[in-house]
């Protein structure tokens, strides 16, 4: 099947089920684990995948999210420390 290009979704799991092209930035995962700050600012430009990556850490991290397959094929899943973390916590998630 043909990959599409889309534009304009911020969804995570939607961009991985639709079987659009997604660059992948899940080592950003790891970067927040390994970082020891208590708070992260994260300034970037208008349209540069904000959304997207909080809704990619909000499916890795959340407990009730069935997130098994969306991550397979991804660069976090070399990282078997970080893995392990895969669905444990409980998220609240805002936009």
């Amino acid at each position: 099947m043909k990959k599409l290009i889309l534009i304009g979704i911020s969804g995570f799991k939607k961009l991985i089920e639709s079987n659009c092209y997604f660059i992948d930035k899940s080592l950003l995962i790891r970067e927040f684990i390994e970082n020891s700050s208590e708070i992260m600012l994260i300034p970037r430009p208008r349209r540069f995948g904000k959304t997207l990556n909080m809704s990619m850490i909000k499916y890795f991290f959340d407990i009730r999210e069935e997130s098994k397959n969306l991550f397979d094929g991804l660069k976090i899943e070399k990282c078997e420390n970080i893995k392990s973390l895969k669905g444990k916590y409980p998220v609240i998630y805002i936009f």
